[in-house]
């Protein structure tokens, strides 16, 4: 059991910045002034929480001159491969698809194990890979 919800207080904020250091941090090895920057205050976040309330995801869109960014996705080891990842995608998409107009440009930078989640919700590879804190991505995009 798990919910997938906006994180418009402080204390679910912390939740969320709390898996993302587990995931990105200490598991992947990304640099903290490299995940936590500038744009916290202006992104809309999400956090996903088990039965306890515990946080074992996360996420967080922003808009950008080119369109809307999202960015952050987050799944806890243990809870990946469980529909979770799916779960957060479309929790952040229908948040955008509130607040956002139609025809909108979304853009993500997707780890190259993910592109087949966010290639079920429409969007589609754009270019090379490249290399973003040490980790292969690609872009990724399609229209709200």
């Amino acid at each position: 059991m798990y919910r997938v919800i906006p994180a418009t207080s402080e204390a679910l904020r912390k939740k969320s910045f709390q898996i993302r250091e587990e995931v990105f941090v200490v598991e992947q090895e990304v640099a903290t002034e490299e995940e936590f920057d500038e744009y916290e205050d202006e992104s809309h976040h999400f956090v996903a929480l088990d039965e306890n309330d515990e946080p074992i995801g996360s996420a967080r869109w922003r808009y950008t001159e080119k369109g809307i960014k999202l960015e952050r996705f987050t799944a806890k080891k243990s809870w990946r491969g469980k529909g979770l990842g799916t779960a957060i995608v479309k929790a952040v998409l229908d948040d955008i698809s509130e607040k956002a107009e139609k025809g909108t440009y979304l853009y993500l930078h997707a780890q190259l194990q993910a592109v087949p989640l966010y290639l079920k919700f429409g969007f589609q590879t754009k270019g090379d890979q490249f290399d973003e804190c040490g980790i292969m991505h690609y872009l990724m995009w399609r229209e709200l």
